[in-house]
């Protein structure tokens, strides 16, 4: 479905500042979104299956080596503890569960550890499953196809004429090249970026447009929770209201993708996060981030409940899932109610995963020069806490 707006249109949108005139805009979002979808939601959870030591530059992450950050570290995680964390995101009524790993590729022992966790959660719960696990082959999106992945997450981070001050190191037609091999194997592609790394509105709006050349079922969007110690830690949280008609944009030139937000939600949208809902969201990430906290589960689900969608899931394992997407499981209804006597509301209900207690950071005894000259961190010293994604 090309997109409900022109190119022209959407630099207009982007300059629109007025509160009546974004509200405006949501509505016309929301619509979109409602005639697409209905009433259904695709809520997602992840597992930080391995963290920190990244030999990558990309500047709004701690976990590169390149950041003077604390680097949040723990080792691969094993298959049951994959498990562990699935079982406890199907708990608070995630559709998906996305496995998670740092850098831009596995080694072989790392790559069969993801395996055998998707595995283990299309085995023993009724959760879709998703991989993050930087660069890879066509070969290795088949093996991950065959063990039950159904969609791979791998972000452009912004637009192309802005992608080398985010990064020197990771290419973007790699990540084109790699989102591409995740096509030819026949798995659906989850492809966004991060808002507010310093771009212009107008490179945002190229952002949008070139993601709706790629056309990927899934498009998270992050908003820049800036981290100290890296290129992007001096930089102020997003607007709200700016926020939001961003996320109303994208949905405009992207109709038929589905929207979730991630990281950085609660740190800039605050009490705005149910208007970004009806600013045409599908779902957000449910449970913590790779590095920092998120929100109750229950307060999650009641964004979207508040507005007359339905979070509920099939019983299913997945085979026959609800119609959130374009693939070849988009037939039948939402169901009534999710197949779980009670869903826990809470964090400490269920084994989320909980960077707060299972990252330890690691203070660097030396940071080596960015590749692209930049300085390794932002100019304002900001108070040390874990990293963003």
């Amino acid at each position: 479905m090309p997109p409900l707006i022109t190119r022209e249109e959407a630099l207009a949108l982007g300059e629109i500042e007025d509160h009546d005139e974004i509200l405006a805009l949501v509505d016309r979002a929301w619509a979109a979104r409602r005639d697409q979808f209905g009433d259904s939601t695709d809520m997602c959870s992840l597992v930080n299956a391995k963290s920190g030591g990244c030999a990558e530059d990309c500047g709004f992450c701690a976990q590169s080596k390149y950041a003077e950050a604390p680097t949040p570290m723990h080792g691969m995680l094993d298959a049951e503890q994959i498990l562990e964390h699935a079982k406890a995101a199907e708990a608070a009524g995630a559709h998906r569960f996305c496995m998670v790993t740092q850098g831009q590729g596995l080694s072989k022992r790392d790559f069969q550890n993801i395996l055998e966790g998707a595995k283990l959660v299309a085995e023993h719960t009724n959760l879709k499953r998703c991989a993050s696990i930087g660069h890879m082959s066509v070969e290795r999106a088949k093996q991950l196809k065959e063990a039950g992945i159904q969609r791979v997450h791998h972000n452009v981070e912004t637009a192309e004429s802005y992608y080398p001050e985010v990064s020197s190191t990771v290419r973007y037609d790699g990540r084109l090249r790699t989102i591409d091999a995740v096509i030819e194997a026949g798995l659906e592609t989850c492809v966004g970026g991060i808002l507010n790394l310093g771009e212009s509105r107008q490179q945002r709006v190229e952002m949008a447009f070139q993601l709706a050349k790629i056309n990927p079922t899934s498009v998270p969007i992050n908003l820049l929770n800036p981290r100290p110690g890296t290129k992007f830690g001096d930089r102020d949280y997003m607007d709200p209201w700016e926020a939001v008609k961003w996320i109303a944009i994208f949905r405009l030139v992207l109709p038929e993708a589905l929207f979730r937000l991630c990281g950085g939600r609660v740190e800039n949208l605050g009490e705005l996060q149910p208007l970004a809902v009806k600013a045409g969201l599908n779902g957000v990430m449910m449970g913590n981030f790779l590095t920092t906290l998120g929100s109750e589960p229950e307060d999650d689900r009641a964004m979207f409940e508040e507005l007359g969608l339905n979070t509920a899931r099939f019983d299913d394992n997945g085979a026959n899932p609800r119609p959130d997407n374009r693939s070849g499981w988009l037939d039948g209804e939402t169901p009534p109610e999710t197949p779980i006597d009670v869903l826990v509301d809470r964090f400490d209900e269920a084994n989320f995963w909980d960077p707060s207690r299972q990252l330890k950071l690691r203070k660097k005894s030396s940071v080596p020069p960015r590749p692209d000259g930049a300085p390794n961190r932002g100019h304002h010293t900001l108070i040390e806490m874990p990293s963003e994604v």
